[in-house]
């Protein structure tokens, strides 16, 4: 079985993996740092960055695979969530250069946090719901 939904937002997401790992290793350069952070806020912020995006993503990734897997079809609600998660990690990696309130990090944050939180719930209530 072809997991379209999936197979999309998981190339997406191993995408943007690999662009906050450029952007981590760009400001490494910049800022002569090769290993650890050296206590250098910008690399820091580059360094969580990534290190977010990587706890988040595994889940949501699952979560989509089952509920798609679960499905008769292929919802489009499904392709919004996951375009939109992914829409908000790219935020918050830009975000998180801006300072502690950047409003790319607030909004990739909270789409985050509503992204598990929605595709958690409905992936519970299918096998006693649907």
């Amino acid at each position: 079985m072809i997991l379209p939904i999936t197979l999309t937002v998981a190339g997406a997401a191993a995408l943007i993996n690999i662009w906050l790992m450029i952007r981590v290793g760009q400001v490494r350069t910049s800022e002569k740092i090769s290993v650890g952070d050296g206590g250098n806020e910008k690399v820091i912020r580059r360094m969580r960055a990534h290190s977010n995006y990587i706890e988040s993503a595994p889940f949501v990734l699952v979560l989509v695979g089952v509920i798609e897997l679960a499905s008769t079809s292929s919802p489009v609600w499904l392709w919004i969530v996951g375009g939109l998660y992914l829409l908000g990690r790219v935020a918050h990696g830009v975000g998180m250069d801006d300072g502690k309130f950047g409003k790319g990090r607030m909004i990739g944050t909270i789409v985050t946090m509503l992204t598990l939180l929605g595709l958690g719930i409905y992936a519970i209530s299918i096998p006693y719901v649907i």
